[in-house]
């Protein structure tokens, strides 16, 4: 039974800490597609597109701000450009600090 137990404590802190792990890596990730699809469909409006980007982050709780958002355009492309970090904690004990880069072009 003591083994049963001990390998539930485990299974749970496994899917514990996969979580907490995996949503910071679920919002870059979705917020990079979504990014480049917003400047795939921009037609070039550069504030327009900063807006909607903006939107989706907030959306996704990304800690960025309207202004980190860096969005150019050029005759025939459309860049977006922002970074932001997030910190994992795992019960006080481990604590890891992720940096996420979105640089797309369309």
């Amino acid at each position: 039974m003591k083994k049963a137990i001990f390998w539930l404590v485990i299974l749970a802190l496994l899917v514990y800490s996969g979580f907490q792990f995996g949503m910071p890596y679920y919002r870059y990730t979705a917020l990079k597609t979504d990014a480049k699809e917003i400047a795939r469909i921009s037609l070039g409006e550069v504030e327009k597109t900063r807006a909607q980007i903006f939107l989706r982050a907030q959306e996704l709780n990304v800690p960025i701000e309207e202004k980190e958002i860096v969005v150019t355009r050029t005759d025939t492309l459309v860049r977006v450009k922002v970074s932001w970090s997030e910190s994992v904690n795992l019960f006080g004990i481990y604590q890891k600090t992720l940096n996420f880069t979105v640089n797309i072009q369309e």
